[in-house]
């Protein structure tokens, strides 16, 4: 029988336990949403995360030629919580710790071992732990059955923990990668909502480290309230273990740390990721024929640890009879260690792999030399900066096929660098297309704004009223050319101010912020339909306001300027009826479009460029809606005031002009789409900042291993990489898009606009 539903004390609806014996045995719900519709969301959810993830894998070529023997075993006594907690046994009762050595195809079933299915993976910047994150989540979902709860990995550095609860976050991000996840019910409560709550969802939150300075222990304070929450953790441990001093740690939750590849994992590694060749004399003296150019270095790595001069104290250092001899020695030594000591990460392998593996004509004896590579540091901002080098480098059918997209590596590194500082700068590693618009000031924002969408209303109205003036009066092609432009520039100025002052309330305002929207045929979900009087009231303010500069253009500025064509009426009537007109029609206008808000099925998936394609057709929307409530209604009023036959001709031009100068000040104002425009693809590339061909750009970055697709939003595959391209910015300052230094658009290149 099914378990009925119970109101909680807050009067929502609390839908029960949806999983019982890992599968949902029964669901009723007040709302809209069926046991069945539930269960067929979970499965669709569980294929777009394995398809999403199974390709990033692929595209990291993890498994290529085979994985790296990620290991980690368990963490200190001081980073856990009791093992009578984690293990649930009752008060009491003593438990022995467990053991939860594995390596990284093993971590499901680590996890398992866990009974409160609480556990932070631990280790060092580039230690693997990401991939571990990655590994865990397919490998959880290929042996999932139907019904059961979806792993779903969150990059957790965008939690502001201070002003947000978990598990609104939690939300947000799944309707934000799966937009069908925002359809609600009855009582407003969303699919993503009831699938975080149901526990439905494994959270595997990574990135603990990469919150804002300040705010981990409140996020561990806030991931331990709820200690029955199942979840996998990642972070550096240094972050972690700084957050849990004088705590328990995550409430209820065991922790396992990486530990560093060995030598024996890289000669099992390294030489399968490079061509067999000749030996010559950048492989070494003892080189045989089929072996790698890694072979000769990890020999010496091995010599040099076997010898005990990993130290940096070589063996001539103390031998006055060979001083010359000794400090060479010493220092090819030094330099064995530092190579040895940055080789024990995943990060650092696989940089190392990029760089040198696949290109013929470079040879890692070279990082032997301690002359170029004095220090472990040396070496791993080489690797790094290398690394963007060699993937940009290589051709970009390599990446693409046919693919016409070319950028050099120092372009790339430049407009890399600055979605880096971008990204720094909102405390976030998630680079989402509609918050580009944040890399210039507010103020400077809104003129934009209000530059272009007066110019294209000025291009309308003044282009417009020509064929007017021709036709209903008899002043000439000359006076209609003339009063055309003044005209333009006028009604433009006042119709730029409007807009341009509507983005720069919008961006404290919930009901007016632009986000990312769907429309369907009044598909809206009950948060989007409660902003309708909001919108309606702020539509008739901005319309009636437009209207009244336009008034006092046409009925003051025009005559003083010998350009009145006599059809305006008197100043009075105008001033009354037309901001009216305008007023109310456009607070329609926007309620309607608020009304067509809504997401689409979780099975179109959330992608950046899927995100850009909806948001661009839904402008097409917006003019229809400008079109078909500004004409009619400027058509109805003008035939009461002058007949049927003036009234339609109205009606079209209204309707026209609304359309193509409303509806894209409109647009470029107040949707997402439209400040991308603006911003990301207008501004930033005459600056420089970003290329022309953006989207090109950042998918041709996930190809190459640079970027990574996250659901809506990118990110840096590396962090480190993030922080390298941070540390290596110009430094002359200035805000982002305007400094000096960032490297100009190829004339090709910019003549391409996708």
């Amino acid at each position: 029988m099914a378990e009925p539903n119970v109101r909680n004390e807050a009067g929502g609806t609390s839908y029960g336990p949806l999983v019982q014996a890992g599968k949902i045995e029964s669901i009723i719900f007040q709302g809209s949403f069926s046991a069945g519709r539930i269960g067929q969301l979970i499965e669709e959810l569980a294929q777009a995360v394995h398809r999403r993830w199974h390709d990033e894998e692929n595209l990291r070529r993890i498994q290529d030629p085979v994985p790296l023997p990620v290991r980690y075993g368990t963490a200190a006594e001081d980073l856990i919580d009791h093992w009578e907690t984690i293990r649930r046994v009752p008060a009491g009762e003593h438990a022995a710790p467990l053991d939860l050595s594995g390596t990284l195809d093993q971590l499901a079933e680590v996890y398992e071992r866990v009974p409160s299915r609480r556990l932070v993976v631990l280790g060092r910047a580039g230690s693997g732990k990401t991939i571990l994150a990655l590994r865990f989540v397919l490998d959880r979902l290929d042996r999932r059955t139907p019904g059961t709860p979806v792993p779903v990995l969150f990059s957790l550095g965008s939690w502001d923990s201070s002003e947000v609860p978990l598990k609104s976050w939690l939300i947000s991000r799944l309707i934000r990668d799966h937009p069908g996840l925002a359809a609600a019910d009855r009582d407003g409560r969303t699919l993503a909502a009831v699938l975080v709550d149901a526990q439905l969802i494994l959270p595997v939150l990574d990135g603990f480290d990469e919150l804002a300075d300040g705010l981990h222990r409140t996020a561990l304070r806030k991931l331990s309230a709820d200690p029955l929450m199942p979840m996998m953790l990642t972070s550096r441990i240094e972050e972690y273990r700084d957050a849990v001093v004088g705590t328990r740690g995550l409430s209820g939750a065991a922790a396992v740390e990486v530990r560093d590849l060995t030598l024996d994992d890289l000669d099992g590694y390294l030489p399968r990721t490079s061509a067999k060749e000749a030996p010559d004399s950048r492989s070494g003296p003892d080189a045989a024929v089929g072996t790698t150019k890694w072979q000769h270095v990890l020999a010496t790595l091995r010599d040099n640890s076997n010898n005990g001069n990993g130290n940096g104290n070589g063996n001539g250092n103390g031998n006055s009879g060979h001083g010359d001899n000794g400090h060479g020695n010493s220092g090819a030594n030094q330099a064995g260690a530092n190579l040895a000591a940055v080789l024990t990460t995943p990060l650092m392998v696989a940089l190392a792999r990029a760089v040198y593996s696949e290109d013929h004509d470079k040879f890692p004896t070279d990082l032997m030399d301690p002359l170029k590579f004095g220090s472990v540091a040396a070496l791993e901002e080489h690797f790094l900066g290398g690394f963007l080098r060699t993937v940009y480098e290589q051709p970009a059918d390599r990446w693409r096929p046919g693919s016409a997209g070319r950028w050099t590596a120092e372009q790339a590194e430049g407009w890399l660098r600055f979605i880096a500082e971008h990204l720094r700068r909102l405390e976030t590693g998630d680079l989402a297309w509609w918050q580009l618009a944040a890399t210039m000031r507010r103020r400077s924002r809104a003129l934009l704004i209000a530059g272009l969408a007066g110019l294209i209303f000025g291009l309308v109205t003044g282009i417009g009223n020509i064929p007017i003036d021709l036709v209903a009066t008899d002043h000439g092609l000359g006076f209609a050319l003339k009063r055309g432009l003044a005209v333009g520039l006028l009604h433009g100025l006042a119709a730029g101010l409007m807009f341009g002052t509507a983005h720069f309330v919008a961006e404290h305002r919930t009901a007016l912020k632009p986000l990312p929207v769907r429309l369907r045929r009044f598909g809206g979900p009950r948060w989007f339909r409660e902003k309708l009087a909001a919108r309606l009231g702020w539509g008739i303010g901005f319309g009636a306001s437009a209207a009244l500069g336009i008034v006092l253009v046409d009925q003051v500025l025009l005559p003083d300027l010998h350009l009145d064509d006599g059809m305006d009426g008197t100043l009075s009537a105008s001033l009354l009826i037309f901001p009216t007109e305008i007023g109310l029609g456009a607070g329609l206008a926007l309620a309607l479009v608020a009304v067509l808000e809504a997401p689409i099925d979780i099975k179109a998936a959330g992608s950046p460029s899927d995100l850009l394609r909806a948001s661009r057709k839904n402008v097409a929307v917006h003019l229809l809606v400008w079109a078909l409530v500004i004409g009619p209604e400027a058509g109805i009023v003008a035939g009461f005031l002058t007949g049927p036959v003036r009234a339609v001709e109205i009606g079209i031009v209204f309707g026209i002009e609304s359309a193509l100068g409303a509806g894209v000040g409109y647009g470029l104002s107040l949707t997402a789409w439209g400040q991308w425009v603006a911003v990301a693809r207008i501004w930033l590339p005459l600056n420089g900042a970003l290329p022309w061909r953006l989207v090109a750009f950042l998918d041709d970055g996930c190809r190459r291993g640079v970027l990574r697709q996250s659901g809506a939003v990118y990110q840096f595959r590396h962090a480190r990489l993030r922080e390298h391209l941070i540390q290596h910015a110009p430094s002359d300052g200035g805000d982002p898009g305007t400094r000096r230094g960032w490297p100009k658009a190829d004339r090709a290149e910019s003549a391409i606009v996708a």
